[in-house]
């Protein structure tokens, strides 16, 4: 039964209109009291929800179950597809350090897996790590979202380091263990889930969160000394600024990290001695970003300094770190945007994209002779795997293109020689030839050419009215990479013609890419994206009203300000966890990521411009009656990033305009936050449930 022609009784959520005035304009907002004013404290314990909002939340999960209760069995089956493309037993490529070998491996039914090792050349394996066991302690203590951030050993092999959130709202607890007792021997609470060890194997460093969930503050401690305390080690004062902490290529330094979306600052503190100051590489610019690699003396330096605008590679030497002593190593060369960059004894690495496709640059670091990695294929995605040895001529990258299952390669970087490693196993089969990949080129309405992969059957035939989905993303210059996905096998196999717009606030066609799409220009990506559904009906991939849109995050944003603009394009839009009410979002500079996000969005606080740009586009402020087609909407009630009021008072205002039959969809998981759920099965649950809301919404799906 189609989805749209069911009759069931919508919640209507109460109105309570309240009218704000800013920088001399007002706007009213029926529906803000969705939004706790306890929130802070709803994400540390989501029991404490007003009792109101959370009836409201509760009903319209049950309204969203009953109007999808028909697709029940489709959803179990492509639940079934899915979890049949993935190894159950599966394992990651073990990572040398030193006398071990590290992996990652799954038991069958494994949703979180067991952490190991190895010694070289034996064969005996001893488990470092039981995350399904952990997710069971906290599940038994009344805990109902489990998620590991990140395991570390520390460089003597003896301690392991982890962080847990069992709550969703990325507040983590960093857990420190004995390996060979098994004995947790510290806890710290209320971190960000970001820390390294100092290469001394018992000082820790890591973040902590104020508490507007803001990571600000890098503390330390010496894990082995009973008596010590955490030492406060940096503080970032700007609340537009997110905090990190790595460690360098060599290990010889812990960098401190400070940035916003367009202006970074790095601060380095010599292993040898954690308990001394850190050091400003450089201090901040605005509009400037630098990432730092180290190797021998020197430092390299990726930057866009001095107009580099897609990135250059500069030297200096450690002992003269700022930017008046930058030599240019790699020259910026338009086009060509420079990814990121690893450092190795005698080889600097870099990731580059150049015709939005990436590629992989060696570079030998005595002799200043470069090659390149090549691939055959029209469209793939790579990733640099890092490892923890610098001493070494062998490179880890990952390879996949959107008909080819992943694959881990080594590299010799002195002799060129490549050695497969894994192809990532697909157990209820999979045959590249039965489906294509093409990459092609649709024309915006101001001239501009939007790069468009589609993912298709073999025996897909043009002008025959195929289901499409239409996936973007397009802020913060994140670029949707063409890789292998085995969940959207169940749409492609179905008749579903799956099309990535790579449009302009992403950096598909280098970092101007990413300009043209923001503040200002931001609807510049809303524009593409609709151009590029209408493109595809105009070539003949698929029909006006057949074509879904599906995007998370800010790529709910996209669909959500795409649905305004065109709402007959779309035979069904998915938004998950969607940022959609942006003035008021970027109007609250109390949220988490309100501050970060100006340079991305625009300050409507104190720029009358930016006000305006964001209010012509804010999907929430710019409902209409209008005949929607079915939406299905998305949230987490402890998502720090788009808190759970955003999707749910749109759906509200959705539901109040909508002028036709087709129903509006809220689906809220009361247990967790942005990610969803975090086991690999469980998630698959999630995906599931969205492709059988898109299978259900379109014409002419092929039964399988």
């Amino acid at each position: 039964m189609p989805i749209n022609s069911l009759k069931t009784a919508a919640p209507q959520a109460e109105k309570r209109p309240i009218t704000i005035t800013q920088l001399g304009r007002s706007r009213t907002d029926n529906y803000a009291w969705i939004k706790d004013d306890n929130w802070q404290e709803v994400m540390k314990d989501p029991s404490k929800l007003d009792r109101a909002i959370k009836n409201h939340l509760v009903a319209e999960n049950a309204y969203t179950q009953k109007v999808m209760a028909h697709t029940k069995a489709l959803q179990d089956k492509v639940f079934a597809e899915m979890k049949g493309r993935i190894k159950d037993d599966d394992s990651t490529v073990p990572a040398p350090d030193g006398p071990y070998l590290y992996s990652e491996r799954y038991r069958p039914g494994d949703q979180h897996g067991l952490y190991v090792r190895r010694k070289k050349n034996e064969k005996g394996e001893e488990i470092l790590l039981d995350a399904d066991h952990l997710a069971a302690e906290a599940k038994a203590a009344g805990d109902k979202f489990f998620d590991i951030a990140s395991v570390a050993h520390s460089d003597d092999h003896i301690l392991l380091a982890y962080a847990v959130d069992t709550k969703g709202s990325e507040r983590f607890v960093i857990h420190v263990k004995e390996i060979a007792s098994g004995k947790v021997i510290a806890e710290i609470p209320d971190t960000a889930g970001d820390f390294v060890w100092v290469k001394d194997g018992h000082t820790l460093f890591w973040v902590e969160r104020d508490d507007n969930n803001r990571p600000c503050y890098v503390y330390r401690q010496d894990i082995d000394d009973k008596s010590s305390k955490p030492t406060l080690v940096y503080t970032e004062k700007d609340p537009g600024f997110f905090v990190g902490v790595d460690r360098s290529d060599t290990g010889k330094f812990i960098t401190i990290g400070a940035n916003d979306h367009t202006t970074s600052e790095t601060w380095l503190i010599a292993s040898a001695k954690p308990d001394e100051a850190a050091t400003c590489v450089s201090p901040r610019l605005t509009n400037r970003e630098y990432d730092v690699s180290d190797q021998g003396d020197d430092l390299f330096i990726l930057t866009n300094a001095e107009g580099a605008t897609d990135f250059k590679i500069v030297k200096t030497a450690q002992s003269n770190p700022g930017a008046a002593n930058w030599e240019d190593l790699v020259p910026h060369r338009p086009g060509t945007l420079i990814l990121g960059i690893e450092t190795y004894e005698n080889y600097l690495v870099r990731l580059e994209r150049k015709n939005a496709l990436p590629q992989i640059v060696i570079h030998e670091i005595k002799s200043g002779e470069e090659h390149t990695i090549s691939f055959d294929e029209q469209a793939y995605g790579l990733g640099l795997m890092g490892g923890y040895e610098f001493d070494t001529p062998r490179l880890r990258f990952s390879y996949s293109s959107p008909t080819t299952p992943q694959q881990v390669y080594d590299y010799h970087m002195g002799t060129r020689k490549r050695v497969l490693r894994k192809t990532a196993e697909i157990p209820s089969g999979h045959d590249p030839a039965n489906y294509r990949t093409e990459r092609i080129s649709i024309t915006a309405r101001d001239g501009e050419t939007i790069p468009v992969t589609l993912i298709m059957r073999s025996d897909f035939n043009l002008n025959t009215d195929a289901p499409c989905l239409l996936y973007g993303y397009g802020s913060y210059g994140i670029t949707i990479p063409a890789g292998f996905r085995t969940s959207l096998l169940s749409l492609v196999d179905r008749g579903f013609v799956y099309a990535i717009a790579h449009i302009r606030g992403g950096k598909s066609k280098g970092y101007e890419w990413y300009t043209k799409g923001k503040l200002a220009t931001k609807h510049k990506t809303f524009d593409d994206f609709v151009d590029v559904g209408r493109g595809l009906c105009d070539f003949g991939y698929t029909q006006k009203q057949n074509i879904i849109a599906y995007g998370g995050s800010a790529g709910g944003l996209l669909v959500g300000a795409a649905l305004n603009q065109a709402p007959d394009l779309f035979g069904g839009v998915i938004g998950a966890v969607p940022f959609v009410d942006v003035l008021n979002t970027m109007s609250d500079d109390s949220l988490p990521l309100t501050p970060p996000e100006w340079p991305e969005w625009g300050n409507p606080l104190k720029d009358e411009t930016a006000y305006d740009t964001i209010a012509a586009y804010s999907p929430y402020d710019n409902v209409v009656d209008a005949h929607y087609p079915p939406v299905l909407i998305t949230a987490g009630l402890t998502d720090p990033r788009v808190t759970y009021w955003e999707p749910a008072k749109w759906a509200a205002k959705l539901r109040d305009h909508q002028k036709g039959d087709a129903p509006i969809l809220l689906k809220t998981n009361m247990d967790a936050g942005h990610q969803g759920e975090s086991g690999r099965y469980d998630a698959l649950k999630e995906t599931a449930f969205n492709y059988a809301f898109a299978i259900s919404v379109a014409k002419n799906v092929r039964p399988i």
